[in-house]
């Protein structure tokens, strides 16, 4: 950017310019001088710092910035340090007396000012703020704004320096209690089939992508011609789907999309293989499940996919996505998974398709039921009935309430 003159170089400028004009006027030659010499200050104090630019390629200061944690949730802070390298005597020469300047999307500054501490060496000057995310999305910081002035302060030049960097912004979650014991309790131990006397007592399944291949039993496995795993619940816990239905109503997408995130995690955290469906519109291939001995890539593989995730337009579209959802967790469902659906009133076409699912898996369901729009308490009512007829569990909640009175709610602990 090129100089601009500073308040003070503004006057000093109309100053030197009527001075000119009244020496001429009058014909005194020292008030042209004095005029003129104002005029070259400002002129030189601009070409001076234009020369001085720390944007200038040759010389130019070096800008890394780190943020951390990168992701983080809705509602945490971040601590942003920029570090502002002289490597040579002239970029040092640059550095001293710049003024910092950083530049944040809305999302993370709350459309303040950021508020910083500037700490200066010899040759380096670190810049620490910290930021809250308010959105889920991805916002941007940088680049860094510095302005130099010359020594009269008559002239300033801004100018940006480093690359801008992103912030990953997570869903906002809460910590759930454990829920292995409500959602795999002895009946349900029985109707799939589960015994518990011997050690040796294992059932097999067909193998799916991410089971531990310690679990694989390879002499069945040789007869039969294609992988077979060990089932018990000793070798594994249960896998779980979390089913998105993403509704179309804004303001009931970020509280869907968080409730969704905190079951996910719940049950990661308790040592399920866990995975999504229903939050990629595009229908790529069947997302594989994920295990907590994943680690921290684990909780990122299922949080990532909800930065970018949008909600659906209209009800059609909404309607469109979880048809497609449903039909992906058919062809890939086994004997012994556990669906937790996040669910809005459905239309019959995804209801009877949904009651289906409780023939090879035990579903767990929450239906908002917001009633804001004529017929939806209806089918509301209608979702929850034909959900129970088929077998699910299925609670009724709305957008907004606490996170954590929903899930108690679906596991039953109000009764």
């Amino acid at each position: 950017m090129l100089p601009r003159p500073t308040a003070r170089g503004w006057a000093l400028s109309v100053c030197g310019a009527l001075l000119v004009v009244l020496g001429g006027l009058i014909g005194a030659v020292d008030l042209v001088r004095i005029g003129l010499a104002a005029a070259v200050l400002v002129v030189g104090a601009g070409a001076f710092v234009a020369w001085r630019s720390p944007a200038r390629s040759k010389h130019r200061l070096d800008v890394r910035r780190t943020v951390t944690p990168n992701p983080l949730h809705v509602g945490e802070q971040a601590q942003v340090t920029i570090h502002v390298d002289a490597v040579d005597t002239t970029a040092r020469a640059r550095l001293a007396g710049l003024r910092f300047a950083e530049q944040a999307a809305s999302e993370l500054s709350g459309g303040r000012a950021l508020r910083a501490r500037v700490e200066r060496g010899p040759s380096s000057v670190d810049v620490r703020y910290q930021v809250r995310a308010a959105r889920r999305g991805r916002w941007t910081l940088g680049p860094l704004v510095v302005t130099r002035s010359d020594l009269f302060g008559v002239v300033r030049a801004p100018a940006s320096l480093g690359d801008v960097a992103e912030v990953a912004v997570w869903p906002a979650v809460v910590a759930l209690p454990a829920a292995s014991e409500a959602l795999v309790g002895e009946p349900d131990r029985v109707a799939l089939g589960a015994r518990s006397p011997s050690t040796d007592d294992a059932s097999l399944r067909d193998y799916r992508e991410g089971d531990d291949l310690r679990r694989v039993h390879w002499r069945s496995s040789a007869r039969r011609g294609s992988l077979l795993v060990r089932s018990d619940e000793r070798a594994g816990m249960r896998p779980v789907t979390v089913l998105l239905d993403c509704p179309a109503r804004p303001a009931a997408v970020e509280w869907s999309i968080s409730l969704a995130a905190s079951m996910a995690l719940g049950m990661l955290e308790a040592g399920h293989p866990v995975r999504f469906l229903g939050v990629d519109p595009d229908l790529g291939d069947i997302p594989a499940f994920l295990h907590s001995r994943g680690g921290p890539q684990a909780r990122s593989g299922l949080l990532d996919p909800l930065i970018d995730l949008v909600g659906p337009r209209t009800e059609a579209e909404a309607e469109q996505r979880l048809g497609a959802a449903v039909r992906m967790l058919q062809a890939s469902i086994g004997g012994d998974d556990i669906v937790l659906a996040v669910l809005g009133p459905l239309m019959p076409a995804s209801r009877t398709a949904l009651a289906r699912i409780s023939d090879s898996a035990q579903g767990w369901a929450v239906v908002r039921a917001d009633h804001r729009q004529p017929g939806e308490a209806a089918a509301t009512e209608n979702t929850l009935r034909a959900l129970h007829r088929a077998g699910w569990h299925a609670a009724r909640v709305t957008t907004g309430e606490p996170i954590l009175d929903a899930w108690l709610r679906l596991l039953g602990s109000f009764r």
